[in-house]
């Protein structure tokens, strides 16, 4: 045999080998496609089946009057088992529906009408239809839709739920409610209570299709997820835009690197209001953090520390008031650091009361030297009693806690200098927890922001108002602090913030910043204080960190923010101040009394009446009554739209038409006769849910 034949018999024997391999291969495709088919193709199904978790919806946030917060909106992806419908009636509305899906969906007609035709034909029992979500009223529309009127049984329409969260008053209290990432970490109070908002996911059966997507299959043997509790909370939403809108304000005025603001009822330890901005690097101000509760938020607290030292120095020593103390040229040496007052020149010999009242650091410094050093420990003694050396245990993951150094690593300059508010942390919310016990005679509250769990309306866990201490000093010591605070606003460092209408108490704070170890020309500036002082109602305070310009402290930067918050609030309580008087009443047995309403109504009275009534300028429809010699006179009310509307004056009727349409709960006292007072402003914002009481008589 030559070379030449040997190479052709292989040849030949190689492609023999690959037509038998690739025969074999043929066979094998054939045998399995239709011999094993069904076996193979029930295993697939098998394989690509999984149960896997259906959310639970999550719980609702609810403010103090029941306004909405954050709640869960269900969003819904739209497919469809295009192999369910009969065919007469697939048949008869494949063209309606594909016309409707492009309207809606964005695709042409056409488009839809292929697609799902190809499905039906293909065996396919699953077809998303768009990744688009729809609301809830759009998934009430579409299921009147041709072929989806049927159902999912009858007709193949699948509805997958979602649900997304919802915030109605948008980024009002935006941290304190807070947030909750994929992997169930957050902040605020979605974080703080997700074991009761986050509700028990359920399971259901799922088969893997083509592209990944995953279908639910309703077999019988899903376990349906519980829904979440809800949770309401203390916060006020009128108070809280009171709050946050005068913190805003300020913060851009004095171009600060942070704020925060706290507001509390006295009595209860409700925390009606809480705010925190700090500037970004757009130059505008968010909520990205809450200073006023967290480990971030623990500062060197400056002169509101005063208070606590003022009430250890009472508690140890039977001092007046009256009492002098020398504080020298400003500048007092204690050892190689020196205390200087805020007053070039100093303020020489004053009594207590004027020193608190003008804030100087030599006399308290030189008052608690000289009382504790040898005895240190008893002052720390006193600062715990206050609650001021651990944690408050409020609501909320991530409360700060007090840094008080140990007396092993304290210097001989270290407690004067803890008596005006240095070489010592504290977040803003335990400061202000010391000056609220100041106004409720004594007792201290730990701050509460949640009132209750609540399922369909039932509360299923309550949360009431709990005492840190019954007694934080005695009564003749809280006598002469409450002078001290109502003197600081009459006589002392936050005299421009005293008003004729109400009393305040408080305290200013400056202290300058620690960086690296230094104290650097930047100011953490803050008031605390309550009001109406003589009757105290709520408690407040107010932080700015780093304000810009030549006003740098507490009382030119927080103080007036603190007053700005208060006149809103005493002005929106009717139950704190002399009642709202009408500005012009008709003169009774001269006219009728008319004072104000719709102007048609009016009008066709008084011409009934033969009395002479016409407008200043074009006829509005909602109007105040005045004189103009023998004819009533219509002036316009306010009645726009976004603001509070002025009812004063009006019928029941005509006050509830105007309010409601303006997105206001409304609360009345009386029940006939006319609106004589009303709670909030005329003319002021109106918060949708907000609620507006008014007194009929």
């Amino acid at each position: 045999m030559n070379i030449k034949k040997s190479i052709l018999l292989r040849v030949r024997l190689a492609f023999l080998m690959v037509l038998l391999f690739a025969i074999a291969i043929i066979y094998q495709i054939f045998h399995i496609q239709w011999i094993e088919g069904d076996k193979w193709k029930k295993l697939s199904e098998e394989i690509s089946l999984s149960y896997q978790e259906v959310k639970a919806t999550r719980g609702n946030i609810y403010s103090d009057n029941g306004s909405l917060l954050a709640t869960s909106l269900p969003f819904y992806r739209v497919a469809i088992d295009p192999t369910i419908a009969d065919e007469n009636i697939f048949r008869e509305n494949i063209d309606s529906l594909s016309y409707l899906l492009a309207r809606n969906f964005g695709q042409t007609a056409t488009y839809y009408r292929q697609k799902i035709m190809g499905a039906r034909q293909k065996g396919n029992q699953y077809l998303l239809l768009s990744r688009d979500l729809i609301g809830y009223q759009q998934k009430k529309e579409m299921e009147t839709w041709p072929i989806f009127r049927e159902g999912r049984l009858s007709g193949g329409v699948i509805f997958s739920k979602t649900d997304k969260r919802f915030r109605p008053f948008s980024n009002l209290a935006f941290r304190t409610i807070g947030f909750l990432n994929e992997n169930d970490y957050g902040a605020g109070l979605e974080y703080s209570f997700n074991d009761y908002l986050a509700g028990q996911n359920g399971k259901a059966l799922f088969q893997k299709i083509s592209g990944g997507s995953w279908r639910p299959l309703y077999d019988g043997s899903e376990v349906r997820p519980k829904d979440g509790f809800d949770i309401q909370t203390t916060i006020d939403i009128n108070l809280q835009d009171v709050a946050e809108s005068a913190l805003l304000k300020h913060l851009i005025q004095h171009d600060a690197d942070m704020g925060c603001v706290v507001v509390m009822e006295v009595a209860t330890g409700e925390i009606k209001a809480i705010s925190n901005l700090k500037k970004l690097k757009s130059g505008d101000y968010g909520e990205v953090y809450n200073y006023a509760v967290g480990s971030h938020g623990l500062r060197e607290p400056g002169s509101t520390m005063k208070l606590a030292s003022y009430i250890a120095l009472f508690e140890e020593k039977n001092l007046k008031l009256s009492d002098t103390i020398q504080t020298g040229d400003g500048e007092l040496k204690f050892y190689k650091e020196t205390v200087r007052d805020h007053k070039p020149g100093g303020y020489g010999t004053i009594t207590i009361k004027e020193a608190f009242e003008k804030s100087s650091n030599i006399a308290i410094a030189k008052m608690v030297d000289e009382t504790f050093q040898k005895n240190p420990q008893r002052y720390l003694d006193y600062l715990n009693n206050m609650g001021l050396t651990k944690p408050l245990g409020f609501q909320m993951v991530g409360e700060g806690k007090p840094k008080i150094p140990p007396l092993n690593q304290w210097s001989g300059i270290t407690l004067p200098w803890m008596a005006y508010g240095y070489g010592l942390e504290l977040t803003p919310l335990q400061i202000l927890t010391l000056y609220n016990a100041v106004a409720n005679n004594g007792k201290m509250i730990r701050p509460l922001l949640v009132k209750s769990i609540n399922k369909v309306d039932k509360e299923v866990n309550t949360f009431e108002t709990n005492v840190i201490s019954s007694q934080i000093c005695s009564k003749e010591t809280l006598k002469k602090i409450r002078v001290l605070l109502e003197g600081v606003v009459e006589n002392g460092t936050a005299s421009n913030i005293n008003n004729a209408n109400y009393k305040i108490a408080g305290k200013t704070g400056t202290a300058q910043s620690l960086k690296d170890g230094r104290y650097i020309r930047q100011y953490y500036t803050s008031f605390a204080g309550y009001f109406p002082a003589e009757n105290p109602k709520y408690s407040a305070i107010v932080v700015m960190d780093n304000p810009k310009g030549y006003r740098q402290y507490g009382s030119d930067v927080a103080a007036p923010v603190f007053k700005e918050i208060a006149d809103k609030i005493y002005a929106l309580d009717l139950k704190m101040h002399e009642k709202y008087e009408l500005a012009e009443k008709p003169e009774m047995g001269v006219f009728p009394v008319v004072q104000a309403g719709k102007r048609e109504d009016l009008a066709l009275m008084l011409n009934y009446l033969g009395i002479s009534n016409h407008a200043t300028a074009n006829e509005v429809e909602w109007v105040r009554a005045g004189i103009n010699n023998n004819s009533i006179q219509w002036k316009e009310t306010t009645s726009q739209a976004g603001l509070v509307p002025d009812v004063n004056g009006m019928t029941l009727r005509d006050a509830l038409y105007l309010l409601e349409n303006s997105g206001l709960r409304v609360e009345v006292k009386g029940k006939t006769g006319r609106v004589i007072t009303q709670s909030q402003l005329p003319g002021s914002r109106a918060l949708k849910g907000s609620t507006i009481k008014i007194e009929v008589g």
